[in-house]
């Protein structure tokens, strides 16, 4: 597993995070983004992901946008929550690396916030 950057607990995850390039960040929270979405819904995307890059919602469309995210296609669910075409989430990364200084944490928070889910594919 150490080829991969991936561990066996969060804290040496969070080490192993630190020590990879920008663009093998980036790789795997698209990665990650897309492989949760196909598990879990956009719903659970969405949510977590704004949790882990602490965006509000008009925060997270700018971000989506930023990315290159067609700002017409966000909307809500039957239940109001934010939601976003899955076939757009690649748009989240390049998105927050235009708009927040601290893009790359943020990612790896991402990243951490969803060991469990990477542990699990």
């Amino acid at each position: 597993m150490a080829a991969t950057g991936l561990s066996a607990d969060p804290t040496e995850y969070r080490a192993r995070l630190a020590s990879q390039s920008d663009e093998q960040i980036d790789a795997w929270t698209a990665e990650l983004l897309r492989d949760v979405v196909i598990r879990r819904g956009i719903v659970k995307v969405v949510e977590d992901f704004r949790h882990a890059a602490r965006l509000g919602e008009r925060e997270f469309e700018r971000v989506f946008a930023s990315g290159g995210g067609p700002p017409a296609v966000v909307g809500r669910d039957a239940k109001g929550r934010l939601v976003v075409p899955a076939t757009t989430l690649f748009a989240l990364v390049p998105g927050i690396r235009a708009q927040v200084a601290d893009a790359r944490q943020r990612l790896i928070e991402y990243l951490l916030e969803n060991f469990d889910e990477i542990v699990y594919v």
